[in-house]
């Protein structure tokens, strides 16, 4: 065997295998899914609601303030009307801020027994935007509300 046919074989040899793993982890990224931190507010609320409609509605009541002087803390309390019986009750509620990195902030389980449908909670907002509730009914169905809130400080207002 001369000198550059191994050199030339062995060349070919070191190229594939450096590029190999590459093209295989290109792959994978193509088939990875979006994590929660990675989602938009869209795909967020499909997320939840398995593509359902999300109906607002006044039984769910957001209180947030309309202007945070802080966004690294700002108070969010929500409470639904539900009966909270063993047919009817409310599931989950989910708290969502629109134009976050993060836009899934906070996500709460209930059962008949918790009594009473509230939560209570800070949330970090990145900047002027909607914090919407998400509240899932036992019967299947979603509804929602929302809450602009401007932050002056602490975000991008």
């Amino acid at each position: 065997m001369e000198r550059r046919s191994f050199l030339k074989g062995f060349g070919v040899v070191a190229a594939c295998a450096t590029l190999l793993p590459h093209v295989a982890n290109a792959a994978d990224e193509a088939k990875k899914v979006a994590g929660p931190n990675e989602m938009n507010y869209e795909n967020a609320v499909a997320a939840i609601t398995g593509g359902k409609p999300l109906t607002p509605s006044a039984k769910v009541v957001i209180v947030a303030p309309e202007i945070a002087e802080n966004g690294a803390v700002v108070p969010v309390k929500v409470t639904v009307q539900s009966p909270m019986s063993d047919k009817d009750y409310v599931k989950a509620i989910h708290v969502l801020a629109s134009k976050n990195g993060n836009v899934r902030c906070a996500n709460v389980y209930l059962t008949p027994a918790n009594g009473e449908a509230y939560f209570g909670t800070r949330v970090k907002l990145g900047g002027t935007q909607d914090v919407v509730a998400i509240a899932e009914m036992s019967d299947g169905t979603f509804l929602s509300a929302k809450q602009n809130v401007k932050v002056t400080i602490g975000g991008c207002g």
